[in-house]
C-alpha cells in the first residue's frame, strides 16, 4: 500500500498484471483501476468486505477491460452502484463517462479526485488519472521503461512521456504490470554508468528474488533512471547513435531509436 491519505492495493491478475484498488479508509468503497480479470477484483472484493464505486480503465487492451461486465454484473447482484470511466477516443463498451485531457473526475465516496492526461503512443486513445499523489498510467510508463508502440507514433509517445516527467516529482507511479527487472537490464545496457540505476537495478533484484512488488515507482526516480525520460541526456544520445550508426537531431529521435532498440532486446 501506498503511504498517502488514501490506500493503494495491487490485485495481480494474469502473468504480471497489477489491479490496482484505491480505497480512502472511511468507508467501504473502493475504486478499480484497469481491471482485466473479473474473477480477481471480486475474490478480493468478497474477502475484504468492500464495495465497488468506480472503474478507471486507462486504455482498451482486453487486459484492462476484460472484466468490466462480469463486474458490473456482480455489482448489480449486490445493488451496488458503479461508474465506469476512460477515454473518450477509444472503443471500449460499457463506459459511464468519456474523458480527455484535463477532465476531471471526482470520486466522491472516496473523497478523491483526478485529473486527465492524454498520453498517445501506446494505443491512440490511451489516457491516465493523476492527482498531487498519485498517477495511474497504464501501459505508457514502467519504472524503467514504457509501453510497446501499438497504435501510436515515437513522436507520440516521446511526448506523452515527457508529460508525465514533468509531473510533481514526489507523484507515485502506479503502473499495469511488472516489468520492472526485465526494463533496468535494457537500461543497463543504454546506461550503465548510471549510479541511480546500478543502485535501483540491485534494490529491484532483492524485492523480485523475494517475491515483492517493484511498484510504485516515483517521478523523481524514473527521471534518474529510466532512458525512456532521459532522451535529452548526453550518455542515451551517445548510446542511441551507437546503436543506429546515425547522428540524432531531437530528443524524439532519440527515444525513437532506444525504443525499436528496446523492440529487439
Amino acid at each position: 500500500m501506498s503511504k498517502t491519505q488514501h490506500s493503494v492495493t495491487a490485485i495481480k491478475a494474469f502473468n504480471d498484471n497489477y489491479i490496482w484498488a484505491i480505497s480512502s479508509g472511511i468507508n467501504e468503497k473502493i475504486a478499480l483501476v484497469d481491471p482485466g480479470n473479473a474473477q480477481v477484483c471480486i475474490d478480493y472484493l468478497q474477502s475484504n468486505n468492500l464495495t465497488l464505486s468506480a472503474i478507471l480503465i486507462t486504455h482498451h487492451h482486453s487486459d484492462h477491460v476484460g472484466g468490466i461486465k462480469k463486474l458490473l454484473e456482480f455489482a448489480q447482484g449486490e445493488s451496488w452502484t458503479v461508474t465506469v470511466y476512460g477515454p473518450a477516443s477509444e472503443k471500449i463498451a460499457l463506459l459511464d463517462v468519456k474523458l480527455k485531457e484535463n477532465d476531471t473526475i471526482n470520486l466522491t465516496e472516496l473523497n478523491c479526485q483526478f485529473t486527465i492526461l492524454d498520453l498517445p503512443g501506446h494505443t491512440n486513445g490511451h489516457i491516465a488519472y493523476h492527482n498531487s499523489e498519485l498517477l495511474f498510467c497504464g501501459d505508457t510508463l514502467f519504472s524503467g521503461g514504457c509501453g510497446r508502440l501499438f497504435e501510436g507514433t515515437p513522436e507520440q509517445m516521446h511526448h506523452s512521456l515527457s508529460k508525465l516527467a514533468g509531473l510533481s516529482a514526489d507523484t507515485l507511479v502506479y503502473c499495469a504490470h511488472e516489468y520492472t527487472q526485465a526494463n533496468l537490464a535494457f537500461a543497463l545496457t543504454v546506461e550503465p554508468n548510471n549510479a541511480e540505476l546500478n543502485n535501483y537495478a540491485e534494490q529491484v533484484k532483492s524485492l523480485r528474488h523475494k517475491g515483492k512488488s517493484t511498484i510504485p515507482s516515483t517521478i523523481k526516480l524514473e527521471r534518474q533512471i529510466n532512458p525512456f525520460l532521459r532522451c535529452h541526456k548526453q550518455a542515451i544520445k551517445l548510446a542511441s547513435e551507437s546503436y543506429s550508426k546515425q547522428l540524432q537531431t531531437s530528443d524524439s529521435d532519440v527515444f525513437s531509436v532506444i525504443r525499436a532498440w528496446k523492440n529487439n532486446f
